[in-house]
């Protein structure tokens, strides 16, 4: 695609001579960098060329729905009264709207509120809780930051988990270290100072406080259209860190069927990345699908097949397929697209699609749920031994 542009841009140039094409070129190369399309769209069109077109399946195709919310109550610098009537409006409408949907184990939408560290207002958790305690998903940790250094990093994850799990009852503990774990998404996409200008973060070498702090899993990516957004795409991996390198995650070992991970590596569970030759701008040029769920661009059953071309697997598990969106549920336009009949359609086709071809099985998880699947996976188990324990948090939250 970024090829096509810069062909155009000199084709143009042709026409208003040597200098203006230049410029024009410049012009369209920064554009790509900015949009970190240099990055990864060469990879997403070689990955689509070779991936056969999603069709009715043959045997058990089981498909885990994880909604990664980067859940910001005060979004556009709403003032605390403003962003608590947001926070109403999910606790009480979500449960209404969404109480009567089901996947195929008889269980409701989940919905993992990210939530962000520099947002902390305890009325708002308190409200997100109640949402948790019925059943209608989790909480875990969302972090902005600029030019922060290794120790303030650390201290605002452990202060805050430890709000989560003490204050309001969130979180969990891992049944075997006893520390409170978390997932994360890390803040304008900018993990391990991934930002070709270096804003948003300040600290290269994350993933070792991740794990120290007790991270079991990173969902930010993708990040497109983004400069942070990583070469690997539409994967589930383990990234270690690199000493002396920024960005460490831009490389690691493929989650796999029987292959124990690397020691001191982070899971990182992608979403969907890839070019939507169906919806196109000027009518030319294909749109990007990258999981992003927006009042523009609500979840619609035909962007699913999409979703599972994805093909974001286990290496050696091609019948469990990972399908991690995200949105900014608290910006206005998109909570009220979430907590509309839009959304409810999108459920009801979902339940359509599995009356009418039994074997697309669809499961709605937490972050949290995903990540054990992934483990779960990693083990050897095929889909007629799916454990549904796999499918609940296994500790009990405070």
């Amino acid at each position: 695609m970024f090829d096509s542009v810069i062909q155009t841009a000199l084709i143009t140039g042709g026409v208003l001579g040597t200098a203006a094409t230049g410029v024009i070129a410049r012009h369209a190369w920064r554009s790509v960098r900015a949009q970190g399309l240099d990055r990864w769209a060469a990879t997403a069109l070689k990955q689509q060329s070779w991936s056969a077109p999603v069709s009715v399946p043959d045997e058990p195709l089981d498909v885990f729905i994880a909604i990664c919310d980067h859940y910001e109550p005060e979004w556009g610098n709403a003032n605390p009264d403003d962003a608590m009537a947001r926070v109403n409006q999910w606790r009480q409408e979500y449960p209404r709207l969404f109480g009567s949907c089901a996947d195929v184990d008889g269980r409701p939408p989940q919905h993992t509120f990210f939530y962000p560290q520099d947002q902390y207002r305890p009325q708002y958790l308190d409200g997100l809780r109640d949402l948790v305690t019925a059943g209608f998903g989790d909480v875990d940790v969302h972090l902005h930051h600029d030019n922060d250094t290794p120790d303030g990093l650390r201290e605002k994850l452990e202060t805050f988990r430890r709000d989560l799990y003490y204050q309001h009852g969130l979180l969990r503990v891992d049944p075997t270290s006893g520390q409170i774990v978390y997932g994360f998404i890390h803040g304008n996409w900018a993990l391990n100072n991934s930002r070709r200008d270096g804003r948003w973060c300040g600290v290269d070498h994350e993933i070792p406080i991740l794990l120290e702090t007790g991270c079991y899993a990173d969902f930010t990516f993708p990040s497109a259209p983004s400069d942070t957004q990583p070469r690997i795409i539409n994967r589930i991996y383990h990234a270690q860190d690199c000493p002396g390198c920024r960005a460490s995650h831009e490389r690691g070992v493929m989650a796999e069927v029987g292959k124990t991970p690397p020691p001191d590596s982070l899971l990182m569970i992608q979403g969907p990345l890839a070019f939507d030759f169906g919806r196109r701008k000027w009518g030319v040029v294909p749109k990007v699908e990258n999981g992003d769920l927006l009042d523009s661009h609500p979840p619609q059953i035909r962007r699913l097949p999409l979703w599972l071309q994805a093909g974001v697997t286990v290496v050696g598990q091609p019948n469990w397929r990972f399908v991690k969106l995200h949105t900014h549920g608290c910006k206005p336009s998109n909570l009220k697209m979430w907590l509309s009949d839009t959304v409810q359609q999108f459920h009801a086709d979902l339940a359509r699609t599995h009356r009418e071809h039994p074997q697309f099985r669809y499961h709605y998880v937490t972050a949290w749920e995903m990540a054990q699947l992934v483990r779960q996976a990693e083990q050897g188990t095929d889909s007629a031994g799916l454990d549904r324990v796999a499918l609940r948090p296994s500790v009990a939250l405070v």
